[in-house]
């Protein structure tokens, strides 16, 4: 089978991708003794690694405390030691990205407020947890405000936490987020997801709107491989020639999406460019959840099989919505049929 690709360019993202994992890092935590023990611990342990090339620094915060400039980030957990905020601003004023966890965010903000030195909203990290009306839910925000505080670190609170720290590093160290996904669990999830819906929503654009027959096919690929590579990297696989067994699964998903495309949007012209963008997007995206399952379960050859076959799925059902008919659907289906007996899976 010749590959839709450029092999040139696969192997350049490899190799950037590899490079862009390997980077060193240099975190600060610096800890307020005041902060909840739960907190303290959680921290601690999300940030433990055995990775030589990341250089963790941890210190009680005191009048000694000063920002190191070379940081990549630093981490502070805050409870009720009025010099967090002063902290916080000569860290951030250093050049580093600074990060405030605590499960009393309204009270380290208000101190930080009230000691001349305020914590920017978004830089203040705290676990989710919801007060619920009599329907069982609440808008966030309501949540936020009404929540008991210090906030206990049960399973959920805990998981909130983690994955809004993850966000969090993703945002403000972007041009290390992968290194920082590879070194830390918790950001690992956050990025993977970041990838897919961000390759998902440029391969829906591409589909949609490349009108020059066959044209989209190799763009969309690569876009499906780097991403893969991405999530790879993120969840500590090696960057080495084993990964091209990932890559050729990819392409036979996208080979399989890509003939689901013709024939939906050739046999209903009306819609044919909806069609196509549905299945970029579609296809993309539940290939990429499926590759994070993929690694979070370990990775194996049978898991990336059904990976492609859940892809090729998502890319029918997408299409559907797209023709807007029951008529599109059958027609789509049958080129999914078509195309899954080209690829013998």
């Amino acid at each position: 089978m010749k590959l839709p690709v450029d092999l040139s360019a696969v192997k350049s993202a490899l190799d950037s991708t590899q490079q862009s994992a390997e980077e060193p890092l240099s975190v600060s935590l610096y800890i307020d003794e005041d902060s909840p023990d739960d907190v303290i611990g959680f921290v601690r342990k999300a940030f433990l690694g055995t990775d030589s090339k990341v250089r963790i620094s941890l210190e009680y915060i005191g009048k000694e405390s000063a920002a190191r400039a070379g940081d990549d980030m630093a981490c502070i957990v805050a409870g009720t030691n009025p010099e967090v905020g002063a902290l916080a601003e000569d860290i951030r004023t250093a050049g580093v990205p600074t990060m405030v966890v605590t499960s009393l965010p309204s009270l380290v903000h208000d101190l930080a407020q009230m000691s001349g030195c305020p914590i920017p909203v978004g830089d203040i990290v705290a676990p989710l947890t919801k007060a619920p009306n009599a329907k069982g839910q609440v808008p966030e925000q309501i949540a936020e405000a009404t929540r008991q505080e210090p906030i206990p670190m049960d399973k959920e609170a805990a998981e909130s936490l983690a994955e809004r720290m993850g966000k969090w590093v993703i945002a403000a160290c972007g041009g290390k987020k992968l290194a920082f996904a590879r070194a830390f669990s918790f950001v690992r999830r956050p990025l993977a997801t970041e990838a897919v819906t961000a390759t998902s929503v440029q391969n829906a654009g591409i589909g949609a709107f490349m009108f020059i027959p066959g044209a989209d096919m190799p763009i969309i690929t690569l876009n499906q491989v780097k991403m893969v590579l991405q999530i790879a990297a993120a969840y500590g696989q090696p960057m080495t020639a084993d990964r091209l067994k990932e890559i050729a699964f990819v392409v036979a998903g996208a080979f399989a999406c890509r003939s689901i495309a013709r024939q939906g949007a050739g046999l209903v012209p009306a819609l044919g460019w909806a069609v196509k963008g549905a299945v970029g997007f579609a296809g993309t995206e539940a290939m990429g959840r499926a590759v994070i399952e993929y690694f979070e379960g370990g990775g194996n050859i049978s898991g990336l099989a059904n990976l492609v076959k859940r892809a090729g799925g998502a890319a029918v059902q997408g299409a559907g919505r797209a023709a807007g008919s029951p008529l599109g659907q059958t027609i789509i289906d049958k080129g999914a049929k078509a195309a899954a007996r080209k690829l013998k899976l």
